[in-house]
């Protein structure tokens, strides 16, 4: 292991005003702006949260009315959806480490990409503004005709806000692509990049071609709202169906823009902890593009019940059940990894363990959905409420948590208490498990979700779940404090801490302003690490 990094000028200590941070063009910086920004809407998502657990504590919907209910669980699924889990892992570690990983300077288009932070802080205030006017009650996939013609509540403002930000997602993945192709260092050729960039560069395709449809999506129900334009209205001649065909066909690639650059991170921890390289690097990579390509075609399998044709449904079910082939893939091959590996139980490789067994329960779930019988049973109960939360909720933030914690040493040149950490991974893993399993027993038995009243003998369920949201909301706060202690206490981080291979690595701890004082040349494959 590295002794302590000596003091050397970073891109921290590279000015200190609050005008060099909000004008900065510093790949780095603007990663730590998103932190801040996706950590703010990440407690208010979970107040949210906090709330509907403790509504669904007792039968009777005695907390808040019915309406109110309505707008606290839309607040929390538009907030978690498109200002946390989205952009958590692209806009903070993407941002942070693409440069680094493939040895540039910065991004291809700086100032885009500082752009990018003020368009998403933009549609999130627009966002903001509607919660303190008096909320939405759509649900965050606003489902029209009630978002469209019916609903009292804020819908044209979200709408805007959500808009807003699909700008951000874009110019990201624009940013992504072009660095990637264009920016990598002498040597690093497409078979020599890390995972994460493989996982990134295929996030950032579904970004570019994605995004736009769920933003003019959005414009249309808006139009649709103000100047009633027959588009999804049948009263006006429109078709209601035709919003979830647009809506889902971002929606669901959007579920592999939180979870695939999850898949990276994955990667990358694996690799480190076990001390290999990762087994069948190369399909790992190609399965990242795959998922990407057949993840667009899968969007029919939400519209089981829509008055889709038994053939469509035939079709999409078998797509779903293809999709998950990929991911399989990736969970075979971090398991054949890890096999007579040298294990090392750091803090991040126990988020890893934690994150497979979450992602195994989401995707295994996700094939009873795929199927036409067991989906019409299930659907829009709370099964398919926990099946989503294992995937998009668990197996992102894992991994978020796991990168983090991974790579803050590099990020801030600190070292957090190690002990602490590993007893925050197991209390979030334990957490999660008590809050929403018992959601696939009480969804299979016929609780529907978005009612904030039920029969008695679901109460026990409910109570198990919320007393796991207590747990999990432990396990999320510890390292708020524990890491932000080590900002101030921590002891100086050498520059590789791990003993891990990569460009990031090679760099002082935190790096540089401009990263590289010359331009690395790389030599060897990924992952290099001594048999």
């Amino acid at each position: 292991m590295d002794t302590a990094a000596t003091p050397h000028a970073n891109y921290l200590t590279d000015g200190y005003g609050l005008k060099s941070w909000l004008l900065t063009k510093d790949h780095k910086r603007i990663g730590l702006l998103y932190l801040i920004s996706v950590s703010a809407f990440f407690v208010l998502g979970a107040v949210f949260a906090g709330l509907i657990r403790l509504e669904l504590m007792t039968p009777a919907g005695d907390l808040v009315e019915s309406d109110v209910y309505n707008k606290i669980f839309t607040m929390h699924g538009v907030i978690m959806v498109f200002f946390f889990l989205i952009p958590a892992i692209p806009a903070v570690l993407g941002n942070f480490l693409v440069p680094l990983m493939i040895g540039a300077k910065d991004l291809a288009f700086p100032r885009l990409n500082l752009l990018s932070w003020y368009v998403y802080t933009i549609g999130g205030v627009f966002t903001l503004w509607a919660l303190v006017n008096g909320g939405v009650d759509t649900g965050w996939t606003f489902y029209t005709p009630y978002s469209s013609a019916f609903s009292n509540s804020n819908v044209a403002l979200v709408v805007v806000g959500i808009f807003i930000n699909g700008f951000s997602s874009i110019l990201t993945g624009l940013n992504f692509i072009v660095t990637i192709h264009k920016m990598r260092a002498p040597g690093m050729t497409w078979f020599r990049l890390p995972l994460f960039i493989w996982a990134h560069y295929a996030t950032a395709l579904i970004m570019v071609l994605g995004t736009p449809v769920i933003a003019i999506t959005l414009v249309m129900v808006a139009a649709e709202r103000l100047l009633h334009f027959g588009i999804f209205d049948p009263t006006l001649g429109g078709d209601p169906v035709l919003f979830q065909h647009l809506f889902w066909f971002y929606s669901h690639p959007a579920v592999y823009i939180m979870i695939l650059p999850a898949m990276g991170v994955m990667s990358e921890l694996v690799a480190a902890f076990s001390r290999k390289r990762i087994f069948g690097y190369e399909v790992v990579a190609f399965s990242s593009l795959a998922i990407a390509v057949v993840g667009f075609l899968v969007w029919g399998h939400h519209m089981f019940v829509s008055s889709q044709s038994v053939y469509a449904a035939m079709a999409f079910s078998l797509l779903s059940f293809l999709v998950a082939i990929p991911s399989a893939i990736k969970v075979f091959n971090w398991s054949a990894t890890l096999f007579k590996g040298s294990i090392s139980f750091d803090s991040p490789m126990v988020y890893v363990f934690g994150f497979i067994g979450l992602f195994l329960i989401g995707g295994l779930t996700g094939l009873f959905l795929a199927a036409l019988a067991v989906d019409v049973h299930v659907h829009d109960t709370y099964f398919v409420v926990a099946h989503f939360h294992y995937i998009m909720v668990g197996g992102t933030i894992m991994m978020y948590l796991g990168g983090l914690h991974y790579w803050w040493p590099k990020i801030f040149g600190k070292l957090y208490h190690e002990g602490l950490a590993r007893v925050s991974a197991v209390v979030i893993f334990i957490g999660f498990n008590l809050t929403f399993f018992p959601q696939f027993i009480v969804g299979y038995l016929g609780m529907p979700r978005r009612y904030h009243a039920y029969p008695p003998e679901f109460q026990l369920w409910n109570i198990l779940s919320s007393a796991g949201a207590v747990m999990l909301a432990v396990g999320y706060a510890m390292p708020t404090f524990y890491l932000l202690y080590s900002l101030v206490k921590g002891k100086p981080a050498p520059a590789n801490p791990w003993g891990a291979k990569g460009l990031e690595w090679e760099t002082p701890s935190p790096p540089p302003t401009h990263n590289f004082d010359t331009t690395p040349v790389v030599t060897e494959p990924p992952y290099n690490y001594a048999k």
